[in-house]
């Protein structure tokens, strides 16, 4: 099982590692968090939501920016969308649909980065939080798996792991890509702003 589950993810890391388009994206990610985080005013925050386990790699995202990844740095504006009061009072008051949408329009700003995860792509709150994100000025960042679903075209920048072949990966084998991802950017980040570990 062990040795199954590794040669599952190394076989989605070897995809990633194909992509030609791979590196392009990673730079216009890492461009978009610094401008986000040195742009005009003072520069803005990152907002960053998903559902269960890719709720969690937000947060793990977001308390790295804001505390410490490698670097010792001062602390980066981002905000994960976990807050069990926000997320039930919508939902009581709205539907499950809009908890994210609705938090966007609270809290993003133009120049704010809004970060997605979504190993289907396809679940509404994350498909009306890229709208809201848009139509605030947000930048758009969507981490996605296999097919990329609905969110396919509807972010600024966009990575779908485990498409082609074989039925698509299993979320948990396309969650391990995506947080391999937010930390190299987490890296490439700190990297830019000369934050040295």
């Amino acid at each position: 099982m062990l040795r199954r589950a590794l040669e599952d993810s190394r076989a989605l890391l070897d995809t990633l590692l194909a992509d030609d388009q791979a590196q392009d994206r990673f730079a216009r990610a890492v461009d978009a968090l610094v401008e986000t985080f040195t742009g005009g005013g003072g520069g803005g925050k990152v907002l960053a939501c998903g559902n269960g386990g890719s709720a969690c790699d937000a947060m793990h995202f977001c308390e790295e920016l804001t505390g410490r990844f490698r670097a010792d740095r001062p602390p980066l504006p981002a905000i994960a969308c976990v807050d069990p009061g926000h997320i039930t009072c919508v939902g009581n008051d709205y539907g499950f649909e809009e908890v994210f949408s609705r938090w966007v329009r609270a809290l993003g700003r133009p120049g704010d980065t809004l970060v997605l995860l979504s190993t289907s792509g396809n679940s509404e709150n994350a498909v009306r939080a890229a709208a809201a994100g848009r139509e605030g000025g947000l930048r758009t960042l969507a981490l996605l798996g296999n097919d990329g679903g609905r969110l396919v075209g509807q972010c600024d920048i966009e990575w779908i792991v485990g498409g082609g072949g074989g039925g698509g990966a299993t979320a948990d084998r396309i969650q391990e890509i995506h947080m391999l991802i937010l930390h190299t950017l987490i890296e490439g980040v700190e990297d830019r702003l000369g934050y040295r570990s």
